[in-house]
């Protein structure tokens, strides 16, 4: 996908909320093809990444997906699975995802260039009482400058300029500093992808007002917020036109075992503040890949009834995939038993069955 210059908001906030509805805008206006079936292949070309360390695409957490680990070879089995899914190399995978954060990455640049630019006469003043007493220049980084060196020198006929270099190390430093960014596009990035599906899956919105990051307090049939506690915002709500039944979507790309807590306390939260009394839907649609987490959150209960209405991952098939890798013994085997009996019951769906389920009318 070709990317367009962005405009002067997206440069000066290339993480906000407005950018990054533009830069989905701009996806599906040259993708407009979404329906339940390729609603994964969708989330995953947005948001899926490669893994640096490890060269695969992402499917659990780096430190333990590290060549010799057992979650290497699952990785490793993710990465096949889905190159093949989406009709592409294994080796080219990397090019057709992680579209989303390439993108605002291209902007997070561009805003770093006009602010180097800005500040280019405001940083000489600055540093002009200091002048000759040798104080490095910023973004200078002489162990990585040794590095480059040491490791081009069989190569280069001369070291290269000062300055030259200097400039090689600062777009380093940007390419490394812009992966500890991801987890601030990937938390709001999911949800409104998720949305952004919801509204383009044919029957949806027309049976639907789906609404992203929403304060409960704003959404029918709860009360005001009240006391000292924060308000609860729910990442993304959809209201039954025609009932008026609320179902209210937890988007969590990964579960941390904090996250695992806080889905009960939101839970009770809702609860508390529902006015009408009516039932309403509690929805986890999730990336999550550790078994245990997975079955945790299917078997999660409230009182006497499961917590959660629906557990959603992005495709379960690529869990599969990677419980196929070599079979480990242990709570691991354990997890991956009881994930796949969900999956293979139901109560474990597809992103591609809760849409359709909702294009229907459920």
């Amino acid at each position: 996908m070709p990317v367009q210059e962005p405009p002067e908001e997206a440069v000066d906030r290339p993480f906000g909320s407005e950018n990054r509805a533009r830069l989905l805008g701009q996806y599906f206006s040259e993708h407009p093809e979404v329906t339940a079936q390729n609603a994964w292949e969708h989330a995953y070309r947005l948001l899926m990444w490669i893994d640096r360390t490890t060269g695969l695409a992402h499917c659990y957490e780096s430190d333990k997906s590290q060549a010799g680990r057992p979650w290497y070879a699952r990785s490793l089995a993710f990465h096949s699975w889905l190159s093949e899914a989406l009709g592409v190399a294994a080796g080219q995978l990397g090019e057709e995802i992680d579209v989303l954060f390439r993108n605002v990455t291209h902007d997070l640049a561009a805003g770093v260039a006009v602010r180097l630019q800005r500040n280019r006469d405001r940083v000489a003043s600055q540093r002009q009482p200091y002048e000759g007493q040798g104080i490095p220049l910023p973004n200078e980084d002489p162990r990585l400058d040794d590095i480059i060196l040491e490791s081009l020198s069989g190569y280069l006929a001369e070291p290269p300029p000062p300055e030259v270099l200097r400039g090689l190390t600062e777009r380093i430093q940007i390419y490394v500093g812009q992966e500890n960014k991801r987890k601030n596009l990937v938390g709001e990035g999911f949800e409104d992808t998720v949305a952004a599906l919801l509204t383009r899956v044919p029957g949806i919105s027309d049976r639907y007002d789906i609404r992203v990051r929403t304060m409960l307090q704003n959404l029918p049939g709860f009360h005001p917020h009240q006391g000292k506690a924060k308000p609860k915002e729910v990442d993304v709500s959809l209201v039954n036109r025609a009932t008026g039944h609320r179902t209210l979507v937890s988007c969590k790309w990964s579960v941390r075992a904090d996250r695992e807590e806080q889905f009960g306390n939101d839970f009770n939260a809702y609860v508390r503040a529902n006015a009408t009394g009516e039932p309403f839907g509690y929805v986890l649609v999730t990336n999550e890949f550790d078994p245990a987490r997975l079955a945790a959150a299917c078997d999660s209960t409230a009182g006497n009834t499961l917590l959660f209405t629906d557990v959603v991952h992005v495709n379960p098939d690529g869990a599969r995939a990677v419980y196929s890798a070599p079979a480990v013994a242990g709570p691991i085997a354990k997890g991956m038993t009881r994930a796949l009996q969900h999956a293979d019951s139901g109560r474990l769906s597809s992103l591609e069955l809760w849409l359709a389920k909702l294009a229907g009318g459920s």
